[in-house]
């Protein structure tokens, strides 16, 4: 076996991809920098509980983050943002045909000393897949690419049959569905994190229902974390096999969902890197302490087309189509947000995914139902008299953040000002039943976002296929699926048709059938102390890295 055409495609979609800057000095760090002048402690600030730090039922970025700190798979994203060997000692070989890959394991351990073995893998991504342990990401990810995946998450094949083996504890051979010219990037992703067999079972229910029932094979062990809390901590991992890179002691997290009061921390020395929004960004913007990045994350508004059973006034193109153009983006950034996202008129994000020319995928199909107030009236007029009324209530449900009120309140009167007869009932819910009323359909719209598993375009786009897991709003397009099978399947080696079926497949969602209305593009604004150095700003997998993080300087 050797590294053939596919493993090359890799290659070139993370070489030509325009990455997020390390924050303070990630992409730069010196391993060996002097830390001895400040006590080793990271005091951050979460916007929200974490859900679940069950790798195989983590779903959401709060939890990827976290697990992204304790935990490691095959791969990790490294300061640049490319994805590195991490439990695997060195690259995969990969066979000619782009369907078998072999992963030699290092010697590393979990932090109660036993050691990672390629058991640990075949046991998490069989866990994963299996539908009986109810994860949404295992399927969403697995299905498809690996062998097997799609019968084992429909019940009608048994776990063990997924294709992935242990040839002995350090050699893991993965078989896949067909070509994946992105699947190294994928090792990265926390789905595909092992998991102790031995200690999973042991711990029955329990498991990873606290810090005190969890095992840790990354840099940091989770800490003082009840299972629903709004505190935790993470300590160096002292098992780790790159332990002598990580140079943090101990990060302290608070879960603060009011801006004022995490930038009165910071102010106060309490914290040392806190986010920016609305009055806040526009107030500390020129502050030297402010760091700023935009990252390829994409908000938008999902449309229900189904309820409990029942059709919604929302199958209607044209009132999908008069929502998404009814509210003015440019606005939303500038004032309400105002921490450097920019307005979104696609759901691919800019500067994101970059073909063999070097060409940025946005620039394929450009801005799409760009707000227009006029015309999105003249469409809801249209599709009110379809459906034979006169007045719409519609359930809006988002987050329970003062950004995401402010945010609410700024669409409900733009949308109910330009559409006749609009009533918007906002209700405002914690992260965790927010996931709930997804998964159950229970909405008419719901303000989400995404960011991206890997660095391809499909990410984003097989969202929406028919089957997805994170669809959860009825949407069916027959010549969106088969674009999406296409891309997937028979033009996996053939990168310029390939990019032309994910295009047309975008241009769908968005433009032909609004099947969502996108928002903006995420920009990060935060204030961080001088003496914090090497946090890494991540595209994909978790938000931020703290492998590389230091204090120096510290008066």
């Amino acid at each position: 076996m050797k590294k053939n055409k596919l493993f090359w495609l890799l290659g070139m979609i993370l070489a030509l991809g325009i990455f997020l800057a390390a924050c303070g000095e990630g992409d730069n760090a010196d391993t060996s920098v002097d830390t001895k002048d400040a006590e080793q402690v990271l005091n951050l600030v979460e916007r929200a509980e974490i859900p679940s730090v069950d790798s195989v039922l983590a779903d959401d970025a709060v939890s990827f983050n976290v697990l992204n700190n304790i935990a490691e798979g095959l791969f990790r994203l490294d300061q640049d943002n490319v994805a590195v060997p991490a439990m695997a000692e060195s690259e995969p070989e990969v066979s000619e045909d782009g369907i078998t890959y072999t992963f030699k394991l290092r010697n590393a351990k979990w932090s109660d000393g036993t050691p990672v073995t390629a058991h640990d893998f075949v046991f998490a991504w069989q866990r994963a897949v299996d539908p009986a342990t109810g994860s949404t990401y295992g399927p969403y990810m697995m299905t498809g690419i690996i062998k097997n995946a799609t019968e084992i998450s429909r019940g009608s094949m048994d776990k063990s049959e997924l294709g992935v083996e242990a040839k002995d504890d350090k050699t893991l051979v993965v078989t896949l569905e067909r070509p994946v010219p992105y699947f190294v990037s994928l090792m990265a992703f926390g789905t595909f994190y092992p998991q102790s067999e031995a200690y999973v079972t042991a711990q029955g229910e329990n498991y990873a229902a606290n810090s005190d029932s969890l095992l840790s094979n990354g840099p940091f062990i989770l800490k003082n974390w009840d299972g629903t809390g709004l505190t935790w901590s993470m300590e160096k991992n002292p098992e780790y096999w790159d332990a002598e890179t990580v140079k943090l002691d101990t990060i302290n997290v608070d879960v603060i969902k009011e801006p004022g009061t995490s930038v009165n921390l910071y102010n106060n020395g309490e914290k040392d890197r806190v986010a920016l929004t609305g009055e806040y960004a526009m107030q500390y913007a020129d502050d030297v302490e402010v760091e700023q990045v935009l990252k390829p994350t994409v908000y938008y508004l999902k449309f229900n087309q189904e309820r409990n059973g029942v059709k919604t006034p929302l199958s209607n193109v044209k009132l999908r189509k008069a929502l998404a153009m009814s509210f003015n983006k440019q606005d939303l950034v500038d004032v309400v947000l105002a921490n450097g996202s920019i307005p979104a008129d696609f759901l691919v994000p800019t500067g994101f995914a970059y073909d063999e020319n070097k060409q940025d995928f946005r620039e394929v199909n450009g801005d799409m139902l760009p707000f227009n107030a006029e015309e999105a009236a003249k469409l809801w007029e249209e599709g009110m008299k379809e459906e034979g009324l006169t007045k719409l209530t519609l359930e809006y449900i988002s987050g329970d953040t003062e950004l995401a009120k402010n945010m609410d309140a700024y669409l409900q009167s733009q949308m109910e000002t330009n559409l006749k007869g609009l009533t918007l009932r906002v209700k405002n819910v914690p992260f965790n039943v927010k996931l709930d009323l997804d998964a159950a359909q229970n909405y008419d719209i719901q303000s989400t976002g995404w960011a991206p598993d890997f660095q391809d375009p499909v990410t984003f786009v097989d969202l929406f296929q028919s089957e997805s897991s994170q669809n959860n709003m009825s949407f069916f397009n027959e010549k969106f699926d088969a674009l999406l099978d296409q891309a997937k399947g028979e033009l996996a080696l053939d990168p310029a048709a390939r990019w032309k079926a994910l295009a047309e497949a975008e241009k769908i969602i968005v433009e032909e059938e609004a099947a969502i209305a996108n928002m903006y593009q995420t920009g990060s604004m935060s204030l961080q102390k001088p003496y914090v150095h090497g946090i890494v700003a991540h595209p994909f997998t978790g938000d931020y890295s703290y492998k590389w993080a230091y204090i120096s300087g510290k008066e």
